[in-house]
């Protein structure tokens, strides 16, 4: 069985378009007429320049081979150019179509992927929501009401979940670390405190940022909020710099976590050793695919550090998470996003049962993949997936993050 063809499909998602602005879904096929799918979880470069880097890796690097030599084709990918260090965007690309090699060699051998990745550990896995506004929320009045989370964090342990996230601590620039206004602590605080009140010992509070605060500012926000018990403190600093982000977590008294821009174990395993997390939350269409993270999951192991799979994507990337999450001793949780596309789009493949993910049993990533929706619904704005803000924050007011990419009507 060799790798023979390569289709890659752009699909937007419709409103309220949470899981970014659109999603890379590559589709591969062997000489025997085996289709795999995958998602790469890349968003450096616009998704027209992302195909051809798709497309470059994959003739360059995976055609004609055998869909079981997944280490030979990552050192082919990790090494091209000359490189030999982690590329977000290559990595990117690689990731996706390592995940579709693994939905291949399922269906060849009519097993679920984690039965040939070290067999299932776990038959459910818990799952954790991010804050979403609900249909009769104005916005963006939602991401600054502590108290409409509040409604929604108590509406999502009804259904179940036991682990909420939600992140009220103001945009992420481009300009880096910066120190948080003293409105958006407040606002931080009061978040914790409504959903905390509201939800009391029946969930979990994940106090989510998005790197964009300096270490001083990330030690002071951490410090306000550490009396509501946050089970973490997601990336309170830029990413890039593992000593800085060890110091926040030496200093506030609540378990980092980290990961979704990181990728590869070359990335992961400076953070382990600089005690900088003891929560990674790599993202498979980006950190390597899921071997790759096999890996980090296995050096994690060695730390006593937990993995929380990332998911700000579709539900390919989705499946991957569960297949991973199946076979590894040391899972968390895993983020979930419940949308109908996110639902229709693996035709209910995979669900949310009382706050778990039931790991599905069917060959392969475990779903239907429906291609007639995802090309009835073509990307065709120019916007990355996710966009850093140019303007620097205020410091006269609360500065209101809409939730990673804008609601669509």
């Amino acid at each position: 069985m060799k790798l023979a063809d390569l289709d890659i499909i752009v699909t937007a998602p419709p409103a309220p378009g949470w899981g970014g602005r659109y999603w890379i879904i590559p589709k591969v096929t062997t000489d025997t007429g085996i289709v795999g799918y995958g998602e790469c979880y890349a968003s450096s470069v616009g998704p027209a320049a992302m195909k051809a880097v798709i497309t470059d890796v994959f003739e360059r690097h995976m055609a004609g081979e055998n869909p079981e030599n997944i280490e030979l084709m990552f050192r082919r990918v990790y090494s091209s150019g000359f490189t030999q260090r982690p590329d977000l965007t290559v990595m990117g690309a690689w990731s996706g179509l390592e995940i579709a090699c693994w939905d291949i060699l399922g269906k060849d051998r009519d097993r679920p992927v984690h039965a040939l990745i070290g067999g299932r550990m776990n038959d459910r896995i818990r799952a954790y929501t991010y804050l979403y506004p609900g249909p009769s929320h104005p916005l963006p009045d939602f991401w600054a009401s502590p108290e409409m989370a509040a409604g929604v964090a108590c509406d999502m342990v009804e259904q179940g979940y036991t682990a909420v996230k939600f992140d009220p601590a103001g945009p992420y620039t481009m300009r880096g670390g910066h120190m948080p206004s003293r409105p958006d602590i407040a606002l931080s605080v009061a978040f914790c405190k409504a959903i905390r009140d509201a939800v009391g010992d029946r969930a979990d509070l994940l106090f989510g940022t998005h790197g964009q605060f300096s270490t001083g500012g990330a030690i002071r926000l951490g410090r306000a909020i550490a009396p509501y018990d946050p089970l973490w403190y997601e990336e309170p600093i830029p990413p890039d710099n593992v000593n800085e982000m060890a110091k926040v977590a030496g200093a506030v008294g609540v378990p980092v976590a980290t990961g979704e821009r990181l990728t590869t174990k070359a990335e992961f395993a400076p953070v382990l050793r600089s005690g900088a997390a003891t929560i990674l939350q790599p993202a498979l269409g980006r950190a390597g695919g899921i071997w790759e993270v096999k890996k980090i999951a296995a050096m994690a192991e060695v730390y006593n550090a937990q993995i929380a799979p990332h998911l700000y994507a579709g539900p390919v990337e989705w499946a991957a998470n569960v297949q991973l999450a199946a076979s590894i001793p040391n899972i968390l949780m895993a983020e979930t996003i419940e949308t109908p596309f996110h639902r229709d789009l693996i035709k209910g493949s995979i669900t949310v049962e009382n706050g778990y993910i039931r790991v599905p049993t069917a060959p392969g990533l475990g779903i239907e993949f429906d291609e007639d929706l995802a090309r009835a619904h073509p990307y065709t704005c120019d916007g990355l997936h996710l966009q850093m803000q140019e303007a620097p924050i205020s410091y006269h007011g609360v500065n209101t993050f809409a939730g990673g990419a804008p609601v669509k009507t």
